[in-house]
């Protein structure tokens, strides 16, 4: 495994580290369970639109520092931020929920590899992404009703992608913490895997689709946000905005030309800087 292109601090609120075509970030506040900062949004966020014009980077994957994704706001600075303007509350709001438009704006596939906390905005951040990685012992919760607040980052509408009215209902109203097997059984986790295991497993599954022509995954990715919200006829206006395109790309060429001479296609080669 690669680590290069670092310049990491102990102390940052984001690691970054590269293995191969996939970038690796990483929150780092342990000492919170990863509770979000100000810190984290922007280095998320910059780091994102980074990797969006970067044709060395295929896939991204976050995971989080110690044992945990991330157990959502930190209440501490919730607590000194009453005495602000509703003005300002909302303006710093807005950093969490930029940070959620960046992740479904990116162009390359997010993958989220969640070990113990995803809680809260820390849940939203988990659903954001493209692909969600889950240990089976994960504790996946919308925390917000159990200290008086109500839900952001888009927990609602990223849950209801996934589940009916009556369950988003429940699990806003009761806060419970719900494993990563039933967030597997309920299909909000891709690929369950052992205590421990879940950053190995989204890392090889983002190799796989790093390996992949760029500019169909970017595509394609934007057609699967799409498809939960559009009608049959708008999704099939996309696709066909979208088919007459890649048909005149380099990346069908190679792909149909080493299908039909029988060989693996090699679309690393078709990444140029831009």
């Amino acid at each position: 495994m690669t680590d290069n292109a670092l310049d990491n601090a102990p102390d940052s609120a984001l690691l970054t580290r590269r293995d191969g075509a996939v970038l690796v970030l990483s929150n780092n506040n342990p000492g919170a369970r990863n509770a979000l900062t100000p810190g984290f949004y922007a280095g998320l966020t910059q780091a994102l639109h980074a990797a969006a014009c970067d044709t060395s980077i295929g896939a991204v994957v976050l995971t989080g520092e110690g044992g945990h994704f991330c157990s959502g706001g930190d209440l501490r600075q919730l607590v000194h931020r009453r005495e602000l303007p509703i003005a300002e509350r909302r303006q710093r709001l807005e950093l969490l929920h930029n940070l959620v438009r960046a992740l479904r704006d990116c162009p390359k596939p997010v993958i989220m590899a969640v070990e113990g906390a995803a809680a809260g905005a820390g849940l939203s951040l988990a659903l954001a992404g493209d692909m969600l990685v889950a240990a089976k012992n994960a504790q996946f919760s919308v925390a917000y009703v159990k200290v008086g607040l109500t839900p952001d980052g888009g927990a609602t509408a990223l849950l209801a992608e996934f589940v009916s009215r009556q369950v988003l209902t429940e699990l806003c109203l009761t806060g419970e913490r719900v494993s990563g097997e039933r967030m597997h059984q309920l299909g909000v986790v891709n690929r369950l895997t052992e205590p421990g295991q879940a950053l190995h497993t989204a890392l090889a599954l983002a190799q796989q689709i790093a390996a992949g022509p760029e500019l169909a995954t970017a595509r394609i990715k934007h057609l699967c946000r799409m498809a939960p919200r559009n009608t049959l006829e708008q999704q099939l206006d996309l696709e066909a905005l979208y088919m007459p395109l890649s048909q005149e790309t380099e990346e069908s060429r190679e792909g149909i030309g080493a299908f039909l001479e029988k060989r693996t296609p090699d679309f690393a080669r078709l990444r140029t800087p831009r």
